[in-house]
């Protein structure tokens, strides 16, 4: 077993997985990274950090058609390369730091396939963040009030359906399959710090380890 650990989360939009993943991290003492990403991707590469947010979660349907075959590999292009900036290499930019910071330090890690690009390594705790439609469409209405519910229903639908085809462009994986989880966690029942409680006692009995003395 590694000295650290990670607890990748993954979420549907509107069930509060970017809460409760701030949540773990702040009980457990460690650091959380999800747009953060972005930023130290850009820092590495040199590209644009523009570029990235442009990329980041958002593939169309005619793109994700034409990259079909073109998964993520590991390989980074070189900056001579015609390839440099395209959506691929700056995921794997990203996929470089996922795996060098579960490599070094514990820590929290929102979205970005963070559970497929770990999913051989043994400290990696992965969970899924989920909740009836309904639910999800109510969290959403108190962030954007100044929308309709049939607007707000839309935006929610829209924002899974993005983060799958993201999901699948980069994976060749389907978004929400069980076999990419640990646990599963149903915001509307277990809201708030009671998904914290059953993340961090997931931790404890995976890794057998006392994860607030680590």
């Amino acid at each position: 077993m590694a000295d650290n650990y990670v607890i990748t989360i993954s979420r549907q939009h509107g069930s509060c997985g970017n809460a409760i993943g701030k949540l773990t991290a702040e009980r457990l003492g460690i650091p959380f990274y999800d747009y953060k990403l972005i930023r130290m991707a850009s820092d590495r590469s040199g590209i644009s950090e523009h570029l990235f947010g442009a990329a980041d979660e958002d593939v169309h349907r005619m793109k994700l058609f034409n990259a079909a075959n073109k998964v993520y590999t590991g390989k980074l292009l070189p900056p001579d390369s015609d390839e440099f900036t395209s959506d691929l290499n700056l995921f794997t930019f990203q996929a470089e730091i996922i795996k060098e910071l579960a490599g070094n330090e514990s820590c929290v890690i929102v979205g970005r396939c963070a559970d497929y690009l770990l999913r051989d390594r043994p400290n990696v705790l992965r969970v899924f963040i989920h909740a009836p439609l309904q639910d999800r469409i109510k969290q959403q209405m108190y962030v954007l009030p100044q929308k309709t519910e049939a607007e707000v229903r839309r935006h929610v639908l829209t924002t899974d359906k993005k983060r799958a085809d993201y999901y699948k462009r980069y994976t060749g994986s389907h978004w929400m399959s069980a076999e990419h989880f640990d646990i599963s966690i149903d915001s509307s029942r277990h809201p708030g710090e009671e998904a914290v409680d059953i993340i961090v006692s997931s931790l404890d009995v995976m890794f057998k380890i006392n994860a607030l003395e680590k």
